[in-house]
């Protein structure tokens, strides 16, 4: 047995360094949270609010408080239904590569914990967008929980139809945001904006499932990739595409929107439109089919927060 260097490292500290450096809590947490589709979310809420105070300068500046709070009550309610999802997917997110990575899976958190951490944050935004309005509340509340209850519960494991009727749950930020301001849900634009997030969502997860769809099969779960291939998912992407431009189109009816909105809504619904027509065209090439599925699933999240953008500047011009 050879005598150990001096400078030789003990197997201890060599066994040190080859293990991972510990998680802060706070970044589990924020992972929980999904911050990227939180993101999105909160775009929607805030740009629904905006366009609610219908050009009025000095309403902007009477609500943007109620704005801001029913905003951030979404946020953190959907980080809550978003932490529900994670402990509930805890046995099937070590199957995917894009979901071995999150803390449950990897062992940093337990899904006690984190169903406790999830329905704490739920009450505590659906609270915050209530003191902003009792239907901004309610409107939050609705969105996490059919999130939580009716797409990872009942809908994501059981059928093809999981992204077609759970995308619902992403779309009641807007009508968060118009709540907030407005008191109320009864005028059509909040639910046009309800409309076109829900028909965005089936070729945007669509377009996502076609590159993960190694993912999606060894979990089992049956989206549409899955179930009935790529070529249909493509056909299926255009056919969504071609509802939705017009279902935006009905915005510019609307006060406050008008011809720059519906410019917009038309240009932007072209452009994604065009990645969308270049998947359904491709070859049977894997690498051009993939590189054309990612080009739609990305613009598709350009699209909806430029459309929601054009919104709000064509509400205060």
């Amino acid at each position: 047995m050879q005598p150990q260097s001096p400078n030789q490292p003990s197997a201890s500290v060599v066994q040190a360094m080859l293990m991972p450096a510990a998680v802060p809590l706070w970044r589990d947490l924020l992972a929980l949270a999904k911050p990227r589709i939180i993101l999105l979310l909160g775009i929607t809420c805030l740009c629904g609010g905006l366009v609610a105070v219908k050009g009025n300068v000095d309403v902007l500046t009477l609500q943007l408080g109620n704005i801001l709070l029913g905003t951030f009550g979404l946020c953190v309610a959907a980080a809550g239904a978003n932490s529900v999802n994670m402990a509930w997917d805890r046995d099937i997110d070590p199957l995917m590569q894009r979901t071995a990575n999150r803390p449950l899976p990897q062992g940093r958190l337990g899904h006690r914990f984190v169903y406790l951490w999830g329905s704490l944050l739920i009450a505590l935004g659906t609270l915050l967008a209530a003191t902003a309005h009792p239907w901004a509340g309610l409107m939050n509340l609705a969105g996490a929980l059919f999130y939580v209850l009716i797409y990872t519960m009942l809908l994501k494991r059981h059928t093809v139809q999981n992204i077609v009727i759970g995308g619902a749950a992403g779309a009641f930020p807007p009508l968060v945001g118009w709540a907030a301001v407005q008191g109320d849900i009864t005028h059509p634009l909040p639910w046009l904006m309800f409309a076109i997030i829900f028909f965005w969502t089936p070729p945007h997860f669509w377009a996502l499932a076609l590159f993960m769809n190694a993912d999606y099969t060894k979990a089992k779960i049956p989206m549409y990739p899955v179930v009935h291939g790529a070529a249909a998912t493509r056909m299926m992407i255009v056919r969504y595409l071609l509802v939705l431009i017009p279902v935006t189109m009905l915005g510019g009816l609307y006060a406050p929107l008008g011809w720059l909105y519906s410019v917009s809504a038309l240009g932007l619904g072209l452009w994604w439109g065009l990645a969308a027509w270049q998947l359904l065209q491709a070859t049977e090439d894997p690498a051009q089919q993939d590189t054309l599925a990612r080009l739609t699933f990305r613009r598709s999240l350009y699209y909806l927060a430029w459309l929601f953008a054009a919104m709000v500047v064509d509400s205060f011009i």
